[in-house]
């Protein structure tokens, strides 16, 4: 998207938000937010005294009233526009998703037996469990399952990778989405969602937010901010009878007005944070959804800022995934250029990422010529899992390589050996958490190939980041514990479980709630289904099988691993953004006190006016000032809660002093700023 589109989109974003903000101006919208709803009715109530006051003059200032009016509603309109505008982000996302959801015709299967007996049909008319083939340049009509095939895929549309992947049936690479579009081969897929609710469909729903449920902790939070809101009401609403006994008795003073009881309500309750709890929850889904992940709920996102304990795959997540040839160790007699020679030919055949790395690491660190396998008139030996080796045949020299007790029972077919020094190395190699390759030829055993799990360089570090915020990591994986527990230790993470089944995760993450700690997790495989159902913040691949997808309460478009730590930060943001609002909005109201007070009961108690420590120019200049900032200043927030509190991994204990500083120091200096500018600023126009 070019600069000027996304300046377009951001004006068409303001736009429809100014006119949604202006929509939502009516009392079942309002009710659902306490806070906002009495500003609203104090918002009529201040408009209706304004109408009476033209028509019967009571002697209260009309221009007072007009303006406590305007601001008030000009409160609720921005509080309205933060929400909107949030929304608004959200629905720009949701028309991306649209585009990739296409009318398309489908090769729907009359007989599953019988590939080439089908007939077209639109894609809207499949159901569940239809069979629908598809081709080379054809658009996968609908979410579904692969039962027979293999294909290149074009997810482009949904994970804005342009590079291709590969789907297939019988493993955990089965899973389809509708949109998107096949570029080789073929595929037969089971329709796994009806019209309307496939991935696609469900996605473009959460993302558009329009039924955001409230997460725990914003239930909770509504309900103090509610609680506050009805004493101080209830406060307020006393304090009209006890200002009429007060002149009455005295024989002196004004009766307080009920413009000013409303504008002291207003800036009494935590309209700041009230106004922005909405924003900031739908915000939070957004900066998942730039992650190109998305949510079910915003319980899921609030749920990864208190996630405790994060369980991370090896493979992918914590390694690269392949493991790679870092160094050949000769046998007695042997050199080290006569071993990477025979450790090249072997793997020469050897398609796999660690065969071709045995050849690269050969040829860059030998000097090895290259050869051709065309050009060596040589017989492969393909590996075979029931032998567990594979070589070369060249010129009756027979070059193999394997796991060491294959190559051991090989050699003593030879009639050969293995010498101590290899075994030592093969048993040093293992307690590193390597994985040892033996070379032999014919029945001489020339050495060892070291092959490692190359851990990615940032994870210590990022994992170092987790436990500051006390978060305790746990690798997953299927090696020996030997080696699980070598690669733990390079990179850094707190605990391993090693030769893991789908039980033993299980039982994990239920052990660790047991013990009131929440748990996320990542996975892709249908093996990964139950504990991902157990989860509390479970993140599936969008490249996984359908059955994780659906266990899991996220999805990542990009299928990367490693996003569950940005997921657990995102989360952590969320809520380290509601408490610094929070606790700036509570701090300005205490500052306030110190403005509006002593002008509200300055008429009925002149004495009061000596409590007029900030110097503002009249009871109704200091009142209409903490009206005005009370107003601008949620203007303010709007873009730190779109945007979020920068996130720093540090302890819970540094994470408040700094909140407390910031927002709660900052949060009572900044009203006393604001409120005498706006003072000065209405004394110099004629308003004090």
């Amino acid at each position: 998207m070019s600069k000027t589109e996304h300046m377009r989109l951001d004006r068409t974003t303001i736009f429809q938000a100014i006119g949604q903000s202006f929509q939502r101006l009516n009392f079942t919208y309002q009710a659902r937010n306490p806070v906002m709803f009495l500003v609203f009715v104090g918002s009529i109530i201040t408009t209706l005294i304004f109408g009476w006051e033209m028509l019967k003059p009571t002697g209260e200032p009309i221009w007072f009233i007009a303006h406590i009016s305007f601001w008030l509603w000009f409160t609720v309109l921005f509080a309205n526009f933060a929400e909107a505008i949030a929304e608004g982000k959200g629905k720009a996302q949701a028309d991306t998703l649209k585009k990739a959801r296409r009318d398309v015709s489908a090769k729907k299967l009359v007989d599953t037996k019988d590939m080439m007996n089908f007939e077209n049909v639109a894609a809207n008319s499949l159901r569940k469990n239809d069979y629908v083939l598809v081709a080379s340049g054809d658009f996968i009509p609908a979410d579904g399952q692969v039962v027979e095939g293999i294909a290149s895929i074009d997810e482009s549309a949904v994970t804005g990778e342009s590079a291709p992947v590969i789907r297939e049936s019988g493993g955990d690479r089965d899973a389809v989405t509708g949109g998107t579009r096949v570029l080789s081969d073929w595929l037969v897929v089971r329709v796994t969602s009806d019209p309307g609710e496939s991935f696609l469909d469900r996605m473009i729903g959460l993302v558009e937010s329009a039924k955001r449920q409230k997460t725990p902790n914003e239930i909770a939070l509504s309900i103090l901010l509610a609680a506050m809101t009805i004493i101080f009401l209830l406060v307020c609403v006393t304090l009209l009878p006890f200002s009429f006994f007060s002149v009455e008795r005295a024989g002196s003073g004004i009766v307080i007005t009920v413009t000013v009881l409303i504008a002291l309500l207003v800036c009494l309750i935590p309209t700041t944070i009230g106004g922005l709890l909405s924003a900031i929850g739908i915000s939070g889904m957004q900066r998942l959804i730039k992650a190109n992940v998305i949510a079910t709920s915003g319980r899921a996102v609030e749920a990864a800022g208190d996630v405790n304990v994060l369980l991370l795959d090896k493979t992918g997540t914590i390694t690269f995934g392949n493991r790679q040839a870092v160094e050949f160790f000769p046998a007695p007699g042997v050199t080290a250029q006569q071993l990477a020679e025979a450790a090249e030919l072997s793997s020469l055949a050897d398609d796999t990422p660690e065969g071709r790395s045995i050849v690269a690491l050969a040829r860059a660190k030998y000097h090895l010529p290259e050869k051709y396998p065309k050009d060596l008139n040589a017989t492969f030996i393909p590996f075979s899992a029931e032998q567990r080796i594979s070589g070369i045949v060249i010129n009756h020299r027979h070059l193999m390589k394997g796991a060491g007790d294959a190559i051991a029972s090989y050699v003593s077919l030879k009639k050969g050996v293995v010498p101590a020094e290899v075994t030592r190395q093969i048993e040093d190699i293992a307690r590193q958490g390597g994985t040892p390759l033996t070379v032999c030829e014919d029945g001489k055993v020339l050495g060892v190939i070291y092959l490692k799990d190359i851990v990615k360089p940032d994870i210590k570090h990022r994992l170092a980041e987790l436990r500051k915020m006390g978060i305790k990591s746990v690798m997953i994986t299927g090696d020996n514990p030997l080696t699980a527990a070598a690669i733990a230790n390079e990179a850094g993470v707190d605990d391993f479980i090693a030769q893991a089944t789908p039980e033993m995760k299980l039982t994990y993450i239920r052990k660790m709630q047991e013990g009131g700690e929440l748990v996320a997790m990542v996975g892709d495989g249908t093996n990964d289904a139950p504990a991902l159902a157990q989860s509390d913040v479970a993140v599936a691949m969008n490249s996984g099988t359908q059955a994780a997808k659906e266990a899991g309460n996220m999805v990542d478009l990009d299928s990367d691993p490693t996003k569950l730590i940005e997921i657990v930060e995102i989360g952590k943001q969320l809520l380290m953004t509601r408490g610094s609002l929070t606790t700036f909005s509570i701090s300005n109201d205490l500052a306030k006190y110190f403005a509006i007070i002593p002008a509200a009961f300055a008429t009925t108690y002149p004495a009061l006016a000596s409590l007029n420590v900030m110097g503002l120019a009249s009871p109704q200049s200091a009142i209409l000032s903490a009206v005005i900032f009370n107003a601008l200043i949620i203007i303010a927030l709007v873009p730190l809660a779109l945007k979020g509190v920068k996130y720093r991994p540090e302890s819970a204990s540094a994470m408040l002093r700094r909140n407390i500083l910031v927002y709660g120091v900052g949060g009572i200096i900044t009203p006393f700023i604001g409120i005498k500018l706006i003072d000065m600023l209405l004394a110099s126009v004629g308003l004090a």
